[in-house]
């Protein structure tokens, strides 16, 4: 059946046009700042040489599997247009997996050695396809080596494991542009010692690129690895469940409830020891049903990706995640959808959501970006509950306050420098600007712009008078590159 449909992949993009590839001195490469590494404060990510790197992801899972040459090289340019700079991807979902060629992944099994065949383009080098047409993009690729259900079945051995974990460094190591991902949608205590091994396996070839662990939904990576030397960073998966989706009887870390405060993933990784950055690699997806299985369900939608983005940002995540039903599985005729997806994936990227992150990046790289925390004391009256939910960050001289549903909300000014400040309203889904005047540093009542209803966010700009990151006169604030701090 997987022939089937990988053939008709190849058959049905005929009439599928490419858009011209951005040449390469008009695009953003973080690597030239030098590698990625973690900040000084062990909060954030960031190039070698101090440039601030936020994550604004995209899950491409099944890219390396669906997509050939040309839809790679569409799906790329349209990520890097919309400013994505991280693509999630399955490295193999299958023992082997197949590609839109008809090549496997493993036709010796875990020997690699002779994977390379004169004159055959196969499954890796359409992987290398990949990783250097994102290169030319400026985009990293996160590489989940092996899907988690896959070694849960008993596919890959701990020997198997250190076999392929010295096939993918020493094929990957020099490239500028990866990201490891252990793990795959699967508990850490499921398998520890393969997910070790693989782990343990990369990094001691690959001395040049950071490591995380992706976790079941409603987990965080911290919770089995945060002491494991080979992860750099944590990362959690928020999920796809509305609140009240949990039952007694089933998983719900922070308790009943609870389902869509990723911002307490957040809290929670953070106050752990070591302290590590931390994101929300696979929160809740554009377009899926809620609680994933039952596509009879409502669907989320743009304005519940926002909220999911700025609520884990804003509680300290060092970027954030975004995914569509229809872009992670790269749905398209002849494809057997999962999860009630109906849309193509070329259709998907037209979705609020995919083009609506980028206001995001752009508000957070406009301030000074290390020296940013997250502060509930900056809310003096009574927060809300749920969507009513209000979160806090600031820097020195500046702060930021997320309202997803359009309440009153009295915010101390004082906490940050300055006698007066200045202050705008910022809409995450169009990055327009409001100035909305200048205030003293006392606790103020502010009366967000639009109506009283969910997904009618904005965020709150104060900024101390004397600084200068944001002009009265701007009606939206325009795009910034990272500069090193």
């Amino acid at each position: 059946m997987k022939k089937t449909i990988v053939s008709l992949v190849v058959l049905c993009f005929g009439f599928l046009s490419v858009a011209p590839v951005t040449a390469a001195s008009e695009v953003y490469l973080p690597w030239s700042n030098g590698k990625l590494v973690v900040s000084g404060n062990h909060h954030y990510l960031q190039q070698a040489n101090g440039t601030p790197f936020f994550w604004q992801g995209e899950t491409g899972w099944l890219m390396p599997e669906r997509l050939n040459r040309d839809e790679v090289a569409y799906y790329l340019d349209h990520c890097q247009a919309d400013g994505y700079n991280v693509v999630q991807v399955q490295t193999i979902d299958g023992v082997p997996a197949i590609n839109a060629y008809g090549q496997f992944s493993m036709p010796d099994g875990f020997n690699f050695k002779d994977i390379n065949k004169k004159g055959v383009y196969g499954y890796w080098d359409h992987m290398d396809y990949i990783i250097k047409t994102a290169e030319h993009n400026g985009i990293y690729i996160g590489m989940v080596c092996i899907w988690g259900n896959l070694v849960k079945a008993g596919l890959m051995n701990i020997a198997q494991a250190k076999a392929y974990g010295k096939f993918l460094a020493e094929r990957y190591k020099d490239y500028p542009n990866i990201i490891w991902i252990i793990g795959g949608d699967i508990p850490g205590d499921v398998d520890t010692d393969i997910w070790n091994t693989l782990a343990e396996t990369i990094k001691s070839l690959d001395k040049n690129h950071l490591m995380t662990y992706h976790p079941r939904g409603r987990t965080m990576s911290s919770i089995w690895f945060n002491n494991s030397d080979w992860l750099d960073f944590n990362m959690f998966q928020s999920g796809h469940r509305r609140y009240g989706q949990c039952t007694k009887d089933q998983s719900c870390l922070f308790g009943l409830d609870t389902e869509e405060d990723n911002w307490r993933y957040v809290k929670a990784s953070l106050a752990m020891s070591p302290v590590k950055p931390v994101i929300d690699g696979e929160p809740s997806y554009e377009g899926i049903p809620q609680g994933l299985h039952d596509p009879a369900q409502k669907r989320w939608q743009a304005c519940d990706v926002r909220r999911y983005a700025y609520w884990s940002v804003f509680a300290g995540a060092f970027g954030h995640t975004y995914g569509n039903n229809s872009i992670m599985q790269f749905m398209h005729p002849g494809v057997n959808p999962a999860y009630g997806a109906t849309e193509s994936w070329w259709d998907a990227m037209k979705d609020s959501g995919f083009s609506q992150m980028k206001y995001l990046k752009n508000l957070m790289l406009t301030f000074p970006f290390f020296e940013r925390v997250p502060d509930q004391s900056l809310i003096a009256g009574k927060n809300g509950l749920h969507y009513e939910q209000v979160l806090a960050t600031r820097g020195n001289d500046y702060l930021l306050v997320y309202n997803y549903f359009g309440s009153s909300m009295q915010i101390d000014l004082s906490k940050i420098s300055g006698a007066k400040k200045n202050a705008w309203w910022y809409n995450p889904q169009s990055g327009a600007l409001n100035y909305i005047g200048e205030f003293d540093s006392k606790v103020t009542t502010f009366y967000p712009e639009g109506s009283y209803q969910g997904g009618s966010d904005r965020v709150l700009i104060a900024v101390d008078s004397s600084k200068n990151y944001v002009h009265k006169d701007w009606t939206i604030l325009p795009d910034v590159q990272p500069q090193k701090q």
